[in-house]
């Protein structure tokens, strides 16, 4: 009864206010006109970059001037706009048969920034290889018996197996019957006791802290300290997280608002891990583009990040610098003093260090160390010590491999203690990562250590994943660099070979004839060739005029030969038909 007068109070609304709604639906109008028209150039050249850029600009132009026209408007001027009665009668029915121009959602208003992101480790490659394996299934006649996913890091997927002490330390903590059991060594159960401990309820099927397990995060500072020589770690500046990406997509939404009416921008490099530059579109901020020098290893030069962020700064405030070490694509290994540059960098023009640092584990070549960007700012001194930093690491990568579980952790460093504050807020909205996860975070940084019943296996597993990959990169290097037409940097570290190659001018035009960039057709001519499927270098960004693709280098050995000569057979019969 109460409710019903304020109810009314807010149906009835005021002349200027139905004048508002009016000029909304205009703004929309005019929007989904210009939407229709970005669709076009996006179905009209899919890999067309420049017109991607060019549809995107005039969205973002349309915007402002709808906005800056409403703005006029409001000024007491009657818009022309009529506002059509809500039809009561309307169906909301969720049939098959409905006519598509009866639904409530179509490309027309959804959100635009979902249209524009791209994921290229996921895109029409891999559609088309799934399609390719059920025809397979159905006795569809093929050149090859089988497809090979050499397109995502998912190490469990091609063949690796799991580390024994991880899966015991989570059977423990799912099923506490089995702490009765003689079958699990003592340390493990001990483990997951503390674990448990840590739970409400002595469950994991309880929610957690937003920020996880006070227990695993208080582990995590432990093994950084560890890792870095001492250096002292907080764990209130620890968050568990689902695998590294909710992590970074949290910090690129915190930072995502306009500065002195300037957009933000994120500096990103090319080569870089589509993560990125999709959550860069989904949030509608601006991806700033810096180079890495593939004729020096894929190294970065302070210069490069100079000329990127002063070019940049004309339309957009970059506030945060991406760097991914080892890298991903290109498994490159920064040097200490390639790491000091870019802190120097990121001081001098007052810019937040993102240091996605997931593969810090797989590190092959023999004059390549991994170095903590902490841990190089740390010993840097005052003002470098003092440097926004956040750092992340998750178990799907290293020698663990645990892709499906979805754990990580961030460490947030130097942040402003009220911006800190509010981070936390965003974060227990979304409650708490899954304990599953949280539970893999604590096998990582908390291993079994010598003289304990399950040090010996984890020691051999661990060591002979590592061995293996080490193997698979220089087998992988070896192979590629034999072909013609290849330049192929050696893979230092992470899980990936980015070689460029050479398409003839030829092959080039029959890929613009296809609609098709050369490098995505170099693409799917493999796949349907002989069943290897890779990601093109188009979808992780390249120089203008160079064409690469990514492979992993996790099918088992055996399995990698069998791929490597296929692809070599691919590679001289492409190079015959379109030299």
């Amino acid at each position: 009864m109460y409710l019903q007068p304020k109810m009314s109070r807010m149906l009835i609304k005021p002349a200027a206010a139905t004048m508002s709604v009016a000029l909304q639906q205009q703004q929309r109008q005019q929007q989904q006109h210009v939407i229709r028209r970005w669709k076009s150039f996006l179905s009209s050249s899919s890999n067309n970059n420049g017109n991607r850029r060019a549809a995107k600009t005039t969205l973002a132009a349309a915007t402002t001037t709808t906005t800056t026209t409403a703005s006029r408007s409001s000024g007491g001027q009657s818009s022309n706009a009529t506002i059509q009665p809500l039809d009561v009668h309307r169906s909301f029915s969720t049939s098959n048969r409905m006519p598509s121009s009866e639904k409530s959602l179509s490309l027309d208003n959804i959100n635009p920034n979902f249209i524009a992101m791209e994921y290229a480790v996921r895109g029409p490659l891999v559609i088309r290889a799934g399609e390719i394996e059920k025809e397979l299934e159905k006795g569809v006649k093929k050149p090859f018996d089988q497809v090979i996913r050499a397109n995502i890091g998912d190490c469990h997927a091609m063949g690796q197996e799991p580390v024994t002490f991880l899966r015991q330390l989570m059977a423990l903590t799912f099923e506490k019957r089995l702490l009765d059991s003689p079958e699990y060594p003592d340390d493990v159960k001990q483990r997951a006791i503390a674990i448990l401990d840590g739970c409400q309820g002595q469950s994991v099927g309880s929610y957690t802290d937003s920020a996880g397990l006070e227990v695993v995060r208080r582990q995590v500072t432990k093994y950084i300290e560890k890792r870095d020589g001492g250096i002292p770690s907080d764990w209130q500046n620890i968050y568990l997280t689902a695998g590294a990406s909710p992590g970074i997509k949290t910090i690129l939404a915190m930072i995502n608002s306009e500065v002195c009416g300037k957009p933000p921008g994120v500096m990103v490099p090319i080569p870089q891990y589509p993560l990125y530059s999709a959550t860069i579109s989904e949030y509608g901020m601006t991806k700033v583009d810096y180079y890495l020098e593939e004729e020096t290893g894929w190294s970065l030069s302070k210069a490069e990040l100079q000329r990127s962020f002063d070019e940049a700064k004309k339309t957009c405030n970059p506030r945060a610098l991406v760097v991914i070490n080892p890298g991903n694509p290109t498994g490159q290994v920064l040097t200490r003093e390639n790491i000091e540059e870019i802190i120097k960098f990121a001081h001098e023009n007052q810019v937040l260090i993102l240091a996605d640092e997931v593969y810090q584990d797989n590190v092959y070549d023999k004059n390549s160390k991994f170095w903590s960007f902490k841990k190089v700012a740390y010993e840097m001194g005052e003002p470098y010590r003092s440097q926004e930093l956040v750092s992340f690491l998750s178990t799907s990568k290293g020698y663990l491999g645990e892709c499906g579980i979805r754990g990580g952790y961030m460490e947030v460093l130097n942040l402003d203690p009220k911006v800190k504050a509010m981070l936390t807020k965003s974060i227990t909205a979304a409650l708490c990562s899954t304990t599953a996860g949280q539970v893999a975070v604590s096998a990582l940084v908390n291993p079994p250590t010598p003289g304990e019943p399950s040090y010996d296996l984890y020691k051999k597993e661990r060591d002979g994943i590592l061995a293996a990959l080490k193997e698979r990169a220089e087998l992988v290097h070896k192979a590629l660099n034999s072909f013609e037409g290849y330049t192929v940097n050696p893979v230092q570290g992470a899980m990936y070979v980015f070689p460029q190659v050479e398409i003839p001018p030829k092959a080039i035009e029959a890929a613009k004839a296809k609609g098709m960039a050369p490098d995505v057709f170099y693409a799917f001519e493999l796949l349907e060739t002989s069943g290897i499927c890779i990601v093109p270098g188009s979808g992780f960004g390249q120089k203008p005029g160079t064409y690469h693709f990514r492979s992993t280098i996790l099918p088992q050995t055996d399995k990698l030969k069998l791929m490597m000569e296929k692809f070599r057979v691919f590679h001289t019969e492409f190079m015959k038909k379109y030299k």
